[in-house]
C-alpha cells in the first residue's frame, strides 16, 4: 500500500478531473441524450409492469429458464412475435442523484487506485510522462468502456450509444493518464 502514499495526489486529482469531464459531457454537451427513447405507449407499458409487481432487478422478455426451453415451439414463437428486451427495474421514486454521483466518484477514485497500483509495479520512479500515461490510460480505458461493449454484444445496446461511451472512455483515460504522467514520482 506504499504506492498510495506516493500516488494519492494523482489518484484524487484524476478522479476530480474525470468527474468534472463526465459532468460536462452529460450536463453541457449532452451527447448521450439521444441514446434513450420513449415508448409511444409508455403509460400502458408502465401499467403492465406495475400490474406484474416487478421488484427492482433485471428482467428479460421473453423469459426462458434455460437453453433447452429456448428450443420449444412456444418459446420460438414468443421470440418471433417480439418484443425481445432486457429491462432494468429500479425502485420507485425520484432518482437519488446524490448517491449516484457519490458512487460514480467512488468508482472513478477506485479506478485511479487500481491504475496507480498497476503502474507502480510496472514502472520505475522517474518513468517518462509518456510511459506512465500509456500504462495508466490503457488500464483505465479498458475499465471505462469494457462493460458498454459487452452490452452491445449481448443485450442489443445500440452501437451508436456504445461508440459515445468509447469516446467518453478515451477522454476519461486520457485525463487519468496525463494526470498520473505529470505527477509521477521522480
Amino acid at each position: 500500500m506504499s504506492f498510495l502514499a506516493e500516488l494519492w495526489i494523482p489518484i484524487v486529482l484524476s478522479a476530480v478531473l474525470v468527474f468534472v469531464a463526465s459532468s460536462l459531457i452529460h450536463m453541457v454537451i449532452k451527447w448521450h441524450n439521444v441514446d434513450y427513447r420513449g415508448l409511444s405507449n409508455e403509460d400502458a407499458v408502465r401499467a403492465a409492469i406495475r400490474a406484474g409487481n416487478a421488484a427492482p432487478g433485471q428482467y428479460v422478455i421473453p423469459y426462458c429458464a434455460d437453453m433447452k426451453a429456448m428450443g420449444s415451439p412456444e418459446m420460438q414463437q414468443k421470440f418471433a412475435e417480439g418484443p425481445c428486451a432486457f429491462l432494468t427495474v429500479r425502485a420507485s421514486g425520484m432518482p437519488k442523484m446524490g448517491s449516484a454521483l457519490g458512487s460514480w466518484f467512488g468508482y472513478v477514485l477506485l479506478l485511479g487506485v487500481i491504475a496507480g497500483y498497476l503502474a507502480s509495479h510496472a514502472l520505475p520512479h522517474g518513468a517518462s510522462v509518456l510511459q506512465v500515461c500509456r500504462v495508466v490510460s490503457t488500464v483505465t480505458f479498458v475499465a471505462y468502456c469494457g462493460g458498454s461493449v459487452q452490452y452491445s454484444i449481448w443485450m442489443g445496446k445500440p452501437w451508436s450509444s456504445t461508440s459515445k461511451d468509447i469516446l467518453d472512455a478515451i477522454i476519461y483515460s486520457a485525463i487519468t493518464g496525463a494526470t498520473f504522467g505529470y505527477l509521477w514520482p521522480h
